[in-house]
């Protein structure tokens, strides 16, 4: 039977308050050898720059049993309604294939749902790509765009920036690259941006809101409307667009559209970029085989995070590092510094997956919590992030807890020699660097020139950027940050922290408004009403 308790009230936390970290200025190359722990497709997990001493790892395993993390990881995959908040099911993991028991919900069997909407997709993605499926004025589609906001934009936006040029490099002359862009923000500015030179005639938009009601998306989907039909009359539109949506929202069987591709109440928005939230878009830019082969990988990494040895598990152990140094250690923020510049919006989209995930004071029960919970995640790629903010990471009051990276090859093949080495070695010179400098710091007697060091971090390690080891990295996280809730005892799938400002924002503009709201607004520039 599973059992629900505060991070304070287990034995093995208090132990943890007793322990005293690793001193990452003692790092050692020794170290660094043996401290490893194998991820998926490829990838590996270094945390020899970690305060983690053997003890601590033990202690640490005493708490994911205590708090029976892999059980609840397993209740959860097999359908136990874990999103206390909304009484909903949290089966994202079922996207990518069956962890145990199948999950059947009012007659249906899930899995075999979401893979008739993968197939759905899929078909549809092929049929844009091979030409058969063609615009409104009998010409085939070139460019995808999709319209959404936070999860049903930052995922795949993230995946697919991070594969682009990969697939460019790799695709056969039958699998041609189609372009994606995003709109996302109800700022007219950026929808006017990503549509100022597109071909109307040559593009298919992707709407996507799972209620159906998303104010900002709707917005835009109006903007796209007006723009077309400006610069492309006679251009009918549902013949250019698709939803995806859930089978009850008012965008379901909806004759304005092409087609409604399903998503449920069971796959939330920040975990969806592996459901036709993300499928639709990167099936039509990349293909449907690519699609499979990232949600292949984060299966492998799914199945590998169901590994009861800590010292084999790389997301559990992540996950029991990031509480040991928000709990233990008191560093309130983290950053993600991917040495990669395809990965340029992965921060972005974990920075959401995190923040929205285990930003909460109160627990699962609703009840508030004595110690700290998620922390701030930022990052931006290496080597811009060192001429950037590594200035405060390095020398700055507050140390903060650093999670690189990096792979051995660039996914395009393409480098110069400068100096006697390639820009792909020099990249990968600078991560090293970085994670030794952070760690062990440097003596001078000019105090401005004086490194601390003690920056603690974790590196993940592979050879290239494929489609697995990008679906391994995403998986990676989420199984992160799911440990991180569970052993926390919170709901980490709802998000009610966004509700108020939206609420308020429908007061103003409905007629509403308090005299502080009509305060702002005026000074804004806003009539109420």
């Amino acid at each position: 039977m599973l059992t629900y308790k505060n991070l304070d009230q287990t034995r093995a936390y208090h132990r943890l308050l007793e322990t005293r970290p690793f001193d990452v200025t003692s790092l050692t190359a020794e170290r660094v050898e043996t401290c490893q722990t194998p991820l998926a497709a490829g990838l590996t997990l270094s945390w020899a720059a970690a305060p983690l001493e053997e003890k601590t790892l033990d202690i640490l395993e005493e708490l994911a049993q205590e708090q029976q993390l892999l059980e609840k990881y397993r209740a959860l995959a097999e359908g136990e309604r874990m999103n206390t908040g909304e009484n909903r099911l949290v089966l994202h993991h079922l996207l990518r294939g069956q962890l145990g028991a199948e999950v059947i919900l009012e007659g249906r069997n899930q899995r075999e749902f979401y893979l008739e909407q993968q197939n759905r997709f899929n078909a549809f993605a092929q049929s844009v790509r091979d030409g058969s499926r063609k615009g409104s004025t009998g010409k085939p589609f070139t460019t995808v765009v999709q319209i959404g906001i936070g999860g049903s934009d930052l995922g795949p936006r993230a995946l697919y920036l991070a594969l682009a040029d990969w697939v460019r490099a790799h695709r056969a002359e039958s699998e041609p690259l189609l372009e994606a862009r995003f709109i996302s923000n109800v700022d007219p500015d950026d929808a006017a941006a990503v549509l100022a030179d597109i071909d109307f005639e040559r593009t298919l938009f992707v709407l996507v809101s799972k209620s159906g009601t998303t104010q900002e998306t709707l917005t835009n989907e109006q903007f796209v409307a007006e723009l077309a039909a400006r610069r492309a009359p006679g251009l009918d539109l549902k013949k250019h667009t698709v939803a995806v949506t859930s089978e009850t929202s008012p965008m379901a069987h909806n004759g304005g559209y092409l087609e409604s591709f399903f998503i449920d109440d069971y796959i939330g928005g920040r975990y969806s970029a592996t459901s036709a939230v993300g499928g639709v878009i990167l099936g039509i830019a990349f293909g449907p085989r690519i699609f499979q082969r990232l949600l292949d990988g984060a299966h492998q990494a799914d199945r590998a995070a169901l590994e009861p040895d800590i010292r084999k598990n790389a997301a559990l152990l992540d996950a029991l590092l990031g509480l040991y140094e928000r709990n233990v250690l008191a560093m309130a923020a983290t950053a993600v510094l991917p040495y990669s510049q395809a990965l340029s919006r992965f921060p972005a989209h974990l920075q959401q997956l995190d923040m929205e995930s285990n930003g909460k004071r109160v627990n699962r029960h609703g009840e508030a919590l004595n110690y700290q919970t998620g922390p701030l995640v930022f990052g931006e790629p290496g080597t811009n992030g060192q001429h950037s903010f590594y200035q405060l990471l390095h020398q700055g009051t507050t140390p903060v807890p650093l999670q690189f990276i990096g792979f051995r090859d660039s996914q395009q093949g393409q480098d110069t020699t400068f100096e006697g080495s390639t820009s792909q070695t020099k990249l990968k010179a600078n991560l090293a660097a970085q994670i030794v400098a952070f760690a062990k710091g440097r003596a001078h007697e000019n105090p401005n020139k004086h490194f601390p060091g003690g920056r603690p971090s974790t590196l993940i390690v592979g050879e290239q950027l494929t489609p697995e080891a990008l679906g391994a990295l995403l998986a990676h996280y989420e199984n992160k940050v799911m440990f991180q809730g569970l052993a926390w005892n919170l709901n980490s799938f709802d998000q009610e922290g966004v509700q108020l400002g939206k609420m308020l924002t429908t007061e103003l503009l409905t007629g509403s408004p308090g005299a502080e709201l009509q305060a702002f607004a005026r000074l804004l520039g806003v009539n109420a009403g």
